[in-house]
């Protein structure tokens, strides 16, 4: 594919990005809410994904752009030691529902992240949470998967691309990081 091509398919996919306007939106008022409750927020993927998930929780954590308190993220993909004692010891289909066992409360907020909405540990993790009663959303492709049907709540990026949908992922990331800089430091 030329990077004419590719621009133009990047484009293509933002230029849709008003389709998830409201949802992300809707979770941006979640995030602010389970921050005030005490809660936090607990990111989770795979691949690509999962440095996606490094990345946003370091923004919520250290700041976007503007000078503000910490805010409470983690992701569930940093910590090498239980990734690979929990895979060697039991599986790494359940690698974060043990993690969200441990670490998860009712006021957290869980954003799993699979373009595809079909990744099994992320499935099994958004479950978990919600037997907690965590709110739970999966940031995805355009049709979903299985988290369709699993998850509260989603951001369904309108691409079956994964480098469009992850690059639309960062995006609404970097949205919801700036959003709650400006809220956070309006008071």
């Amino acid at each position: 594919m030329s990077f004419e091509n590719a621009l133009q398919r990047h484009f293509d996919t933002f230029n849709q990005l008003q389709l998830v306007r409201e949802d992300t939106e809707q979770l941006a008022d979640q995030i602010e809410a389970s921050l005030k409750q005490g809660g936090k927020l607990i990111f989770m993927g795979n691949g690509g994904s999962a440095a996606d998930s490094q990345h946003l929780a370091a923004e919520f954590v250290v700041r976007y752009k503007a000078e503000r308190h910490p805010l409470a993220a983690i992701s569930l993909t940093v910590d090498t030691s239980i990734l690979t004692a929990h895979s060697n010891d039991y599986s790494f289909d359940s690698v974060f529902t043990r993690q969200i066992q441990a670490l998860a409360k009712p006021e957290d907020l869980i954003i799993g992240i699979s373009t595809s909405g079909n990744s099994g540990n992320i499935i099994d993790a958004i479950e978990a949470a919600k037997d907690i009663g965590c709110k739970t959303w999966a940031w995805t492709g355009s049709k979903g998967g299985r988290l369709n049907d699993i998850a509260d709540y989603l951001i369904r990026i309108p691409s079956d691309e994964t480098a469009r949908i992850q690059e639309a992922h960062i995006f609404v990331g970097h949205w919801l990081c700036e959003e709650m800089d400006r809220r956070t430091t309006q008071a």
